[in-house]
């Protein structure tokens, strides 16, 4: 058992000031929300924060294909109505909609999973948050599910340097596709997902017989779950099959995707998930004291959001919070009761025990077939930071870097100021 967790946490208040648009559910803002939830219970005392760096277009571009990462740094609100071959082809329109400032909302959300997984590698820390992270979806040439680059990928493509297997898992209510896909050949990365499967709800894939294919057999775990699963079902079930992928996997670091749309009373989720059972899975994953990269995802009901990856935060803090929530700038969200915890949901358990004792043995049984932590031919590390040349003269003078811009990229570890200089104080909305 380590002492203490040394916990890094990654934020930058221009996430959450994004808009994807009128009626569309993802509201960068619950970012925000979260961020200072966390201030307002003093967390932020017990962990390094840093601004996260903007992702160059090549790093993007570790996974994703260049002229795809091309198209999102040239695409505007203005010019998408010039484009309309691209937008298809790329997947671009009614869920992922081009809006003002969509590439910069990507490099700094695929930042903050880039850095988080750096500062692990280099032992600078034993859990990293970026709750602006866990965008699953996306795939390597196109957007999907409100998702349009995947700092998932990126973050274990950049732990793989320094790990020999990295394990994911994925909490979020739908589906981890694109971590999935991504990864469905190798046995280097083994993606666990648990997730609402059925009905047609998206994306349609994850049923329990997709297990990974050529090196990657055996080494893609799906438990697809129905309508209305609650706390003792879905923790004992994860418990029983994470432990298990564990002790047979030996993962040298492990992802923890933590989509909020699994909570009860989520605008677009259907389980019946308390903050205290989503968390659960926090506390187990977070015992194996293993470095944790810890990320954010889905999560429709923006202030339950909040509540979640504040309490997580919390957990991961090894602090107790007071049920009460404290002033902040977003208190009226929060109201009337202004309380952390929330109501059970009432959605009907469709999950029978026979039904979930049949996926946990089938799970079981393909764990299995894997060998004891496989064997892994390590290639030659890349470098950590591969900065592109660009002439200074060559740049536009409007575009060269002002003193925020250059601010951002200095992490520091005064960063946060108790009272009148908390830089923060002006950066949201």
């Amino acid at each position: 058992m380590r002492s203490k967790d040394k916990i890094s946490y990654f934020y930058d208040g221009d996430v959450g000031s994004v808009y994807f648009g009128p009626n569309h559910p993802m509201k960068p803002h619950r970012l925000c929300m979260t961020h200072h939830l966390v201030l307002a219970y003093d967390l932020h005392k017990k962990m390094e924060i840093y601004r996260p760096h903007k992702a160059y277009p090549v790093e993007l571009a570790q996974f994703h294909s260049a002229d795809y990462v091309e198209f999102l740094h040239r695409i505007t609100p203005d010019t998408q109505h010039l484009f309309a071959n691209e937008l298809a082809k790329y997947n671009l329109g009614e869920d992922c909609p081009v809006f003002e400032n969509l590439f910069e909302f990507c490099q700094i959300y695929a930042g903050g999973t880039i850095d988080a997984a750096r500062r692990l590698n280099n032992q600078l820390c034993d859990i990293a948050i970026n709750w602006a992270g866990g965008l699953h979806h996306a795939k390597k040439c196109e957007a999907s599910g409100f998702c349009y680059i995947n700092d998932l990928v990126l973050g274990i493509l950049e732990l793989l340097k320094y790990h020999a297997r990295v394990l994911y898992i994925d909490i979020d209510v739908h589906h981890g596709d694109g971590v999935e896909e991504a990864f469905y050949f190798t046995d280097r990365v083994m993606t666990v997902s648990f997730h609402k499967y059925g009905d047609m709800f998206f994306p349609g894939t994850g049923d329990v017989k997709d297990i990974g294919e050529r090196e990657g057999k055996f080494y893609a775990i799906n438990v697809p779950l129905k309508d209305g699963i609650d706390d003792t079902s879905f923790t004992r079930l994860f418990k029983t099959i994470i432990s298990k992928v564990v002790e047979m996997y030996q993962p040298g670091a492990i992802v923890l995707q933590c989509g909020a749309d699994s909570l009860a009373g989520d605008r677009l989720g259907c389980f019946n998930l308390s903050i205290d059972g989503h968390a659960e899975c926090v506390r187990i994953v977070k015992k194996f004291n293993l470095p944790l990269l810890v990320t954010g995802g889905g999560g429709y009901t923006k202030e339950n959001v909040a509540r979640c990856w504040t309490f997580e935060t919390g957990v991961l803090l090894d602090t107790q919070l007071p049920n009460e929530i404290p002033e902040n700038e977003y208190i009226k969200y929060f109201a009337p009761e202004c309380l952390l915890n929330i109501p059970n949901g009432h959605i009907e358990n469709l999950n029978s025990k026979s039904y979930l004792s049949t996926i946990k043995m089938q799970v079981l049984e393909n764990l299995r077939c894997i060998q004891h932590a496989p064997g892994v031919q390590m290639q030659e590390v890349p470098p950590d930071f591969y900065i592109p040349d660009f002439d200074e003269d060559e740049q536009n003078p409007d575009e060269r870097m002002d003193q925020h811009t250059q601010d951002k990229q200095i992490q520091r570890d005064d960063e946060y100021y108790d009272g009148d200089n908390d830089n923060d104080h002006n950066t949201d909305m």
